[in-house]
């Protein structure tokens, strides 16, 4: 937990039983106790103004005044900007989001856009906000600034912001249908065994978890291979734990157990799916064992199947990675993997308390590579390509009967 969850949460449990200036001297005294910068952090994890917080440790064992020892009455003094304009919140949030960028080992999520610019955009819109209110919702809504990481990802295509301003669309219309969308990927590769596994939980004083020095794959467990299904609009996830290789074949199985086990049961009248994936790996858009599985899908459900795919270079972006896979790894950290069957329990047992719940199998099938896919098979797919980037975004229909 960083510092300013850790104030934000004291102030919540507080704030209720101080007056304004045993509310002033509280901040101040936890701003004096973090040293330089205390003010400015504690400013924004309670909204307390640094002037208010400044004055506050000027106040610090002095006896209040008369006037000041007078306590409002209940709904007295300026109210939030949120409680004057509801509206607020979901306004700055669709500005947000679709530009939003996750690490697929962190929660947080962070905006390109300046709280300038979103305080400008915020009025043109009808709800006025300074950049310092802007700031201070951001941070709400559980956005954070972020340095930047240098990371390899190739070339930056000319269309790739257009095609996530696309994908956005497309998942906003199919929620709108109530028609289920999801996200899928691949998650890291594990190796089974007494291997470290990053990361630290709590155990006795001077008694640390002893595993192999060098991490060279046990050939009697293997590897592990999550691929995970993601609902966009449930929160809920579904992980597939293969033993044999990541191939589209077992992508698509996945996609098909989640459906039989969980989609059909969330979404009844469902006509169509729309997948968001990656543009590599196991579900690349060039893939042709992906497509002939998706049409084998297709036909099996009934479904007509919307597939868009993330520009190269970018599946760092892809919400799988940090609405369900971060919370993963955060669940297992420190732990060994030592067994198939302790990383299902793991995997099974992720929750957020913004209700993330997952459900997890372990698939034992084999799934052979370099599977030739011949010019006849796909002509038998009956894949209708987009108006925009018809390589990126694409559907496949049902056969009939």
């Amino acid at each position: 937990m960083t510092q300013i969850q850790l104030i934000r949460r004291k102030f919540r449990a507080l704030r209720g039983s101080l007056n304004e200036r045993s509310r002033r001297l509280w901040a101040a005294t936890e701003a004096q106790a973090l040293g330089y910068g205390g003010a400015s952090l504690v400013a924004r994890a309670t909204g307390i103004s640094r002037s208010t917080i400044i004055r506050g440790a000027r106040e610090i064992g002095s006896k209040p005044a008369a006037a000041e020892s007078r306590v409002r009455r209940p709904g007295g003094g300026r109210k939030s900007a949120t409680l004057i304009d509801p509206k607020l919140s979901t306004a700055l949030e669709r500005l947000v989001d679709p530009v939003s960028r996750g690490d697929p080992e962190s929660a947080l999520r962070w905006t390109c856009k300046s709280t300038r610019q979103l305080a400008r955009q915020l009025t043109t819109e009808g709800h006025p906000g300074s950049e310092w209110l802007v700031r201070q919702l951001l941070y709400e809504l559980g956005y954070s600034l972020q340095a930047n990481r240098k990371t390899k990802e190739g070339a930056r295509h000319p269309d790739r912001d257009a095609q996530f301003r696309h994908i956005s669309a497309r998942v906003g219309r199919q929620l709108r249908l109530r028609q289920p969308a999801i996200s899928v990927d691949a998650k890291k590769k594990e190796l089974v065994g007494n291997f470290k596994n990053g990361g630290r939980q709590w155990r006795p004083r001077g008694n640390p978890e002893q595993v192999r020095v060098h991490d060279f794959i046990d050939p009697g467990k293997g590897k592990a291979i999550p691929y995970g299904v993601y609902d966009l609009a449930k929160n809920r996830g579904w992980v597939t734990v293969g033993i044999d290789h990541e191939t589209a074949s077992f992508a698509v199985n996945t996609i098909l157990r989640w459906w039989k086990e969980m989609g059909s049961k969330d979404y009844l009248r469902a006509a169509s799916l729309l997948v968001v994936a990656d543009s590599g790996g196991s579900n690349g858009s060039r893939v042709r064992l992906w497509k002939l599985e998706l049409q084998r899908l297709s036909d099996t459900t009934g479904l007509t199947i919307h597939v868009c795919h993330l520009p190269p270079g970018t599946s760092k972006w892809n919400k799988i990675e940090h609405r369900l896979f971060s919370f993963i790894s955060r669940n297992w950290r420190g732990q060994p993997l030592r067994t198939h069957a302790i990383i299902v329990k793991l995997i099974a047992n992720t929750r957020t308390s913004t209700g993330l719940k997952v459900r997890c199998i372990l698939d034992t099938r084999r799934y052979p590579t370099k599977v030739e896919i011949s010019d006849e098979q796909m002509a038998a797919v009956r894949l209708k390509p987009d108006t925009f980037h018809g390589d990126w975004n694409y559907s496949i229909l049902p056969h009939k009967g």
